[in-house]
């Protein structure tokens, strides 16, 4: 896969591809905390293949050489406070969703809470996001899967942008990607409506899988102002909010 990022560059304030590192969010945080004016907001990193990629909850993120890319972003968001940091995730989460949409504009693409990125109920991308020390930034890690074959997926419910039809060129994708976030995070006060809108989990019901290995079902209902779930539980007055969780999508025929 040819590795020209002209447009993308022209996104980022800096940008830089590596054909391979260990993690796109570990160098990043490093780097960006190292020498923090040369890592403006909208900083990216992108490579090509990861060997330590993390997903949430310290999970391996696969990701095979050429088929993917690793992408991480610096976000300085100005005037926002440190607890609102919290909502960049479920930011990415919608710009990754646009992104997808765009490539696969006749297919439905869905955000499910807090920021997986599914095409017909199957995961395409996955999002991680690192606070900088001192909350002077988030980095936001993001996986796409490209051109991976039915073969080589890390799970069976996922899937790539080939084999949902799309053979978008990687720049084209990732600059895609980098506008649909540079716009969101320079409106981010209209952020918690724009995530309620996109968020595909609100009025299903879910199983939510806690940490401790506990689990809770109920109905999604909304995402509070501190960018958690809420989850109207059976025989329950009051939602049970959800800051750390896997969450299943549950279908009744």
């Amino acid at each position: 896969m040819a590795m020209d990022f002209f447009k993308s560059a022209q996104v980022a304030k800096r940008f830089e591809y590596v054909a391979q590192t260990g993690s796109t969010n570990t160098d990043l945080v490093a780097s960006a905390s190292a020498a923090p004016s040369e890592y403006p907001n909208l900083s990216v990193l992108v490579a090509g293949s990861q060997t330590a990629g993390r997903g949430r909850t310290g999970r391996a993120w696969v990701s095979p050489a050429g088929k993917s890319l690793s992408i991480s972003v610096l976000v300085r968001p100005s005037g926002v406070g440190a607890d609102a940091l919290g909502w960049l995730p479920l930011v990415a989460g919608v710009a990754m969703r646009r992104a997808v949409q765009a490539a696969l504009p006749n297919r439905s693409v869905g955000l499910k809470w807090p920021n997986d990125v599914q095409v017909d109920g199957l995961k395409i991308s996955g999002i991680l996001s690192e606070l900088l020390p001192g909350a002077s930034g988030v980095v936001i890690g993001a996986g796409i899967n490209l051109t991976l074959e039915k073969s080589e997926l890390p799970i069976a419910a996922a899937t790539s942008l080939a084999i949902e039809g799309s053979h978008i060129s990687a720049d084209d994708f990732l600059a895609s990607y980098l506008e649909a976030l540079a716009d969101l995070v320079s409106n981010f006060e209209s952020i918690p409506g724009i995530v309620r809108a996109e968020c595909s989990t609100i009025g299903q019901t879910v199983r939510a899988i806690f940490p401790d290995g506990s689990e809770q079902v109920g109905l999604a209902s909304g995402i509070d102002d501190s960018g958690r779930l809420l989850i109207s539980v059976p025989g329950e007055t009051q939602f049970l909010a959800v800051s750390a969780a896997d969450i299943e999508h549950l279908r009744h025929n």
